[in-house]
């Protein structure tokens, strides 16, 4: 096998969240009589950081914090989140590849301790070596955690792969010196990886496939 570890993104990778997300920020914009955006505007606008992202679709932090808004989408979403499902053989790929002695890890945007217990409610948790999450809810980046876990697997960087569904993962793997693939059924678009020199997946099957070919 070309790689020993794969480093999953989480959000839109492995978990089928998108039309929570999307319902979510249209309650807030609506809360606050603005223009609700589609899945497809959705997917061409979502960023990291999250606080730009959510500046170009409206929100105007003179008036109100970033926190503040944060903090309400992030509640409803954990009040929401058990609805979510992982993504169709999303399960059965990760456990294929733990049975090719593969080593797994997480690196999401997502806040630690909400990561460990849906990894755990979803009974994938004890498939990864490593669980990297941020310490607050904000989606500022992953860079520097991605660093921390990268000494933690201690593989020569050609040995590690970095999966993810937003042009943020092919930064970030580019940052840490790995290759990339990017996944387009998640919060990004296929368009949106074209000036990443990353091979794209536009379905589960499409990723066992290049992991295993």
């Amino acid at each position: 096998m070309k790689y020993k570890h794969i480093i999953w993104d989480y959000n839109g990778t492995l978990l089928n969240d998108v039309e929570l997300c999307v319902d979510i920020i249209n309650e807030l914009l609506e809360a606050r009589y603005m223009k609700k955006i589609s899945v497809a505007e959705y997917k061409q606008l979502f960023d990291f950081p999250v606080k730009a992202y959510y500046e170009k679709i409206g929100f105007d932090f003179k008036k109100e914090s970033f926190e503040k808004v944060g903090t309400e989408f992030i509640i409803q979403y954990d009040k929401r989140s058990n609805k979510t499902k992982l993504q169709a053989g999303a399960y059965e790929l990760i456990q294929s590849i733990s049975d090719a002695n593969i080593k797994q890890s997480i690196l999401s945007a997502r806040k630690k301790e909400q990561l460990d217990e849906e990894l755990t409610k979803f009974e994938i948790f004890n498939f990864f070596d490593y669980v990297f999450g941020l310490d607050n809810h904000y989606a500022g980046g992953k860079t520097e955690i991605g660093k921390q876990l990268i000494k933690k697997v201690g593989l020569p960087p050609e040995q590690i792969l970095l999966i993810g569904d937003t042009t943020h993962d092919c930064e970030v793997a580019s940052m840490l010196g790995i290759n990339a693939l990017a996944v387009s059924y998640g919060h990004h678009p296929k368009e949106k990886f074209k000036q990443y020199e990353v091979e794209i997946a536009e379905s589960v099957k499409e990723l066992k496939d290049y992991i295993f070919k």
